[in-house]
């Protein structure tokens, strides 16, 4: 099997911690203290590595905090292609409270970056050897709004299949484009995509069954957090429960299920099958604390739960 490439335009060094109560103007004393290399596709390289799979993570990084994400990936292992920048790379912040088991978050926008920066990407997509390319997260500062249709355009030339996790002006763009073989909006993501509430999984099926036959999108996954997630191909659809369990951080929880689903259909698992191991990542993923995402051994364990709980309708 060919390496997944992945491409993430804005990564981040992940500062994750925990304190027991976060308050405004106090000094917040943290421990736990963890640094992740972190962003969509970042993440996606992560757990195919995690589970056995071949995967590079093609990303740009920059500046004094670009030279620590590298050196993030590299103690790693993490299979990579750096497209180097001008402006330093984010740096996001999480905060566990452990009085409450509430989590905050501080997303930077990010650097802005050059048109000729970012057309380093493209160009080594094209010096690379894939199938399978996965573009996730959003779009930095001096990217224009229908790069992922540029993107489109060249995995279309390559024979390729393209996943895409963003959303926004860019996905919608891409989406008029068509083609796209898989996109995985959440339920909130995918109502504000159609423009209206699709409170039930038929509403849901219904909507995503009209872009599929305008052929925009070949798979859509809709995730909805503890409430299961649910698939729609051309075929079929399914809904799956997800397991129970104590949820210590979201953070990455869809970057994992997407790792999951991707790395099953390369592996030439039938959707159906890629949708449960998606599902059994993004499961394995929560479980974790901060950005950690999944552990191989809880994914083999919760895709055995996952196989009672399959309903397709």
């Amino acid at each position: 099997m060919k390496p997944i490439v992945t491409l993430t335009l804005n990564p981040s060094i992940d500062d994750t911690a925990e304190a027991d109560v976060v308050r405004h103007t106090h000094k917040i004393r943290i421990t736990a203290e963890q640094y992740d290399p972190g962003g969509g596709g970042i993440n996606v390289t992560r757990v195919i590595k995690e589970l056995g799979g071949n995967s590079i993570a093609l990303y740009m990084s920059g500046g004094t905090t670009g030279q620590v994400f590298d050196e993030l990936l590299g103690s790693r292992g993490i299979p990579r292609r750096r497209i180097p920048i001008a402006q330093n790379t984010r740096v996001c912040h999480l905060v566990y409270e452990r009085s409450t088991g509430l989590e905050y978050r501080f997303i930077p926008e990010g650097p802005e970056v050059s048109e000729i920066e970012w057309k380093r990407c493209l160009f080594a997509l094209k010096d690379l050897d894939w199938d399978w390319c996965v573009g996730s997260g959003s779009l930095p500062r001096g990217i224009p709004a229908d790069f992922y249709v540029q993107l489109a355009d060249l995995v279309a030339a390559r024979g390729g299949h393209l996943v895409l996790d963003t959303s926004g002006k860019p996905l919608d763009l891409a989406l008029e484009r068509g083609g796209i073989e898989l996109m995985k909006p959440s339920q909130g993501e995918f109502e504000k995509l159609v423009g209206r509430a699709l409170p039930t999984n038929d509403d849901m099926v219904i909507a995503a069954r009209e872009m599929i036959a305008a052929g925009k999108v070949k798979m859509i996954a809709i995730t909805m957090g503890e409430d299961g997630a649910l698939l729609v191909t051309p075929d079929t659809h399914v809904f799956l429960q997800s397991p129970k369990v104590e949820v210590k951080s979201a953070s990455g929880a869809g970057d994992s299920f997407v790792g999951g689903m991707v790395f099953g259909l390369a592996s030439g698992l039938i959707p159906e099958d890629a949708f449960r191991l998606g599902v059994a990542c993004g499961t394995a993923s929560v479980i974790t604390s901060g950005t950690q995402l999944c552990h191989k051994a809880d994914v083999d364990r919760f895709l055995e739960q996952i196989g009672s709980h399959h309903h397709n309708w």
